[in-house]
């Protein structure tokens, strides 16, 4: 009870506690840094979920696998925007133990646990379809994941790649945001977002990125 106390005696915490359980409070007392515990604490009144959840939450490093300047915004309390609370990297659960990771099994290992990927990604976001259809002329493309964020009101466009970024899928997810745009989203929707999911990064071909829309996030499957 004294740890508690002495871990939950700030101002940025004391009104927070009095809505947490003392099964909850016992999880965030083992953390060092308050600004993780506040982020924590929020999880838990948001979401509404219990000690349990809120355990493994921690045990996956949620705060951790935020982008650095995410947490400055936290911490400062500025205007988040849409992308600020996509993990880096993506947990993916291999349900299956798959030992080679393709396209269709990744896609598949996500619609599986759809529910815990949108949450990987932050709030508000919906599942639309996969497999998105869209037509070029006589062609046929197809959108691997379309999702829609209700608190950000704009559609998401997710491309996976089991390879390092590269250059190409800029420019394919581009194609494919502005399709979206000129065709599906409305006058009083914001415009689209992309993110391309990929086994390895490369922060030099998003560092040139002409459209700050898209985004880059490593997976990793467990």
């Amino acid at each position: 009870m004294r740890q508690v106390y002495n871990k939950f005696n700030n101002k940025k915490v004391s009104a927070l506690l009095t809505q947490l359980s003392w099964s909850h409070c016992l999880e965030l007392v083992s953390l060092k840094d308050i600004n993780q515990i506040v982020y924590y604490a929020k999880v838990v009144i948001k979401r509404r979920i219990n000690y349990r959840q809120l355990h493994n939450i921690i045990k996956s490093k949620e705060y951790e696998r935020l982008d650095e300047e995410t947490k400055l915004k936290l911490i400062s309390n500025n205007k988040m925007v849409v992308s600020d609370f996509i993990k880096n990297p993506i947990l993916i659960k291999n349900s299956y133990r798959y030992s080679k990771i393709s396209e269709k099994v990744l896609k598949q290992l996500i619609l599986e646990d759809v529910d815990n990927f949108l949450t990987e990604l932050g709030d508000g976001f919906c599942y639309i379809k996969n497999e998105y259809k869209i037509k070029f002329g006589d062609n046929y493309n197809y959108i691997d994941l379309l999702l829609y964020n209700i608190k950000y009101k704009c559609y998401v466009v997710v491309e996976l790649k089991v390879t390092e970024l590269k250059k190409e899928h800029i420019g394919q997810i581009m194609t494919y945001m502005n399709y979206i745009d000129m065709n599906i989203r409305t006058i009083e929707e914001n415009e689209t977002i992309g993110i391309i999911i990929c086994k390895e990064d490369n922060k030099y071909i998003i560092k040139y990125c002409s459209d700050e829309r898209i985004i880059s996030r490593k997976y990793k499957v467990y």
